[in-house]
């Protein structure tokens, strides 16, 4: 609504809003990712950058991004495919009396989702498939088969990487080889920007040839920080005061609600939080062994990433018309189909990152297990493939929950064939009060939403982060 009151009777709004809806829908899978990647690092590699004094900016680029290749290249996909997911409820979307359509597949599939036109959302399904294999070819495995060699195994087994067609052809062109050439010079001297603070110049300046440069220098130095502090300041007043008024306007729209809509509220947030408890459960059963198989088998892979990458990429809420036909000769209705549609929100969360863990655990460790372990698949499971991807399933699993709770939106309310289906709970309230113009109904269940998955990250995924890190990580 901000963004579409900055440009009033323009799309450029309407478009701004879908581009950030993508990116939120996005982006915090990947920044997990990379946190989790970040605090996995061993300690004996921190402390080598510490003890060669590289800047923070270099030990970015030699340290943390290498070590978070695998993890962020995974996440990227499955961030990919959750845009993807959310398409069609992003580019067409009702608010109250107004109905938003922006050109695209979205908006193609959801208008054949809705008169039940099959051979539309067959053509749209097609479409988003060749885009899927072409992107997995070109961009995807070239991908993956580089990030292989950023894991923390002191010895590479050819045999068990992943390969890449494009990837093996750009390793043997002489145009990519000369460039790189060229290059290389250009990304060290990127890489060994000065950005570490001189400070021992600056207080010593009065050692340099030319004093009065020093002391020029020292005085520039401490305007820039006094600008820099007033400038942080100004900002987060600035900040303080957004946020006091929109808490104060907040309020305003939520007195006027009914207690006994807040009880509603509460009682379909436990509901959705059964369903998505539900979904969880059943996509860690498969996503689990899944996900090591394929991370572990690069022949596993090679067959099974494509399928997995374009099965989680296909918009969810276009294959609902058939899915309700399944479930109409079944039973069930919607009560079941959104536990579905849920379950193809979150697992593919779970399965990406636990291929992500798998691929990350060293070689080494695995030769170890042969000797010792005697080749007994308990033991391997339980001391060293478990704990070795605890710290991906746990990101795993926190973004699968919050994917279940935006799919809760989409699955518990559903427009087919010109009529509306409906599930009790939490996105169900959410949807109707988007599609009916409530917005103090709206927002409360925006917050009620948000509380939630605030408290379970606080209480739950919390301290199992912290058990990551301090108990399943590798220390040198």
């Amino acid at each position: 609504l901000g963004l579409m009151a900055l440009f009033p009777g323009a799309r450029v709004g309407v478009e701004l809003a879908a581009i950030f809806l993508l990116f939120t829908s996005m982006a915090w899978n990947m920044v997990l990712g990379f946190y989790q990647s970040l605090c996995g690092i061993p300690k004996d590699l921190q402390e080598a950058s510490d003890v060669f004094q590289l800047s923070k900016w270099k030990r970015f680029w030699v340290l943390e991004l290498p070590a978070g290749a695998v993890g962020l290249v995974w996440n990227s996909i499955i961030s990919i495919a959750g845009g993807w997911f959310f398409l069609i409820s992003i580019e067409s979307f009702e608010l109250g009396s107004q109905d938003f359509r922006l050109p695209g597949l979205g908006s193609f599939l959801a208008a054949a989702a809705e008169v039940a036109d099959y051979r539309a959302i067959g053509w749209g399904l097609l479409t988003v498939v060749s885009l899927i294999v072409v992107t997995d070819f070109f961009i995807w495995r070239p991908l993956i088969a580089w990030s292989s060699k950023f894991t923390f195994s002191s010895s590479r087994h050819l045999e068990s990487e992943p390969s890449s067609t494009v990837a093996n052809y750009l390793h043997r062109s002489n145009v990519v080889r000369q460039l790189t050439k060229r290059v290389h010079p250009l990304w060290n001297s990127f890489v060994d920007l000065p950005f570490r603070p001189r400070k021992r110049q600056v207080l010593e300046a009065g050692k340099f040839p030319l004093s009065r440069i020093g002391r020029n220098l020292r005085v520039s130095t401490k305007a820039l920080t006094a600008m820099a502090h007033v400038l942080r300041t100004i900002c987060l007043v600035g900040l303080a005061m957004a946020v006091g008024f929109g808490v104060l306007r907040s309020s305003q729209i939520l007195s006027a609600l009914p207690m006994a809509q807040w009880k509603e509220l509460a009682y379909s947030a436990a509901i959705t939080f059964g369903r998505i408890a539900a979904a969880l459960s059943m996509s860690l059963v498969w996503a689990i062994p899944a996900g090591v198989a394929i991370g572990r088998n690069p022949r596993t892979a090679a067959v099974f990433q494509p399928i997995v990458q374009i099965a989680a990429s296909v918009p969810a809420t276009a294959l609902f018309p058939f899915l309700l036909l399944a479930l109409s000769r079944i039973g069930g209705g919607l009560q079941i189909g959104s536990i579905a549609l849920m379950m193809l929100g979150t697992m593919w969360y779970i399965l990406f990152n636990v291929i992500a863990g798998a691929q990350a655990i060293p070689s080494e460790l695995f030769e170890v297990d042969q000797i010792y372990g005697k080749g007994s698949g308990w033991i391997r499971w339980t001391k060293l493939i478990l704990p070795g991807i605890f710290p991906y399933l746990i990101t795993g699993i926190v973004t699968a929950v919050g994917g279940a709770w935006n799919a809760s939106i989409v699955s518990e309310y559903v427009t087919f064939q010109g009529g509306v289906l409906k599930a009790r709970g939490l996105g169900c309230i959410i949807s109707e009060a988007a599609a009916s113009g409530n917005y103090p109904l709206l927002l409360a269940g925006t917050i009620v939403m948000s509380v939630l998955v605030l408290l379970t990250n606080r209480l739950v995924w919390g301290p199992l982060y912290r058990l990551a890190q301090d108990k399943y990580r590798i220390l040198s």
